[in-house]
């Protein structure tokens, strides 16, 4: 999956390593890989499944 913030600031924990993303900036997330999302401030994202 792809994670893009559009506005705001938002943290992303991929396997217990945190990523702080700000508006503009992407990131892949594994498949089977425990994640979780924290809204660092309000914040809007566009989640991108990918599948193949």
């Amino acid at each position: 999956a792809c994670v893009q913030v559009i506005d705001g600031t938002g943290e992303i924990l991929i396997n217990k390593v945190p990523f702080r993303l700000s508006a503009g900036e992407f990131i892949i997330m594994p498949a089977n890989v425990p994640h979780a999302l924290k809204a660092v401030e309000k914040f809007k994202m566009l989640l991108t499944m990918l599948r193949g």
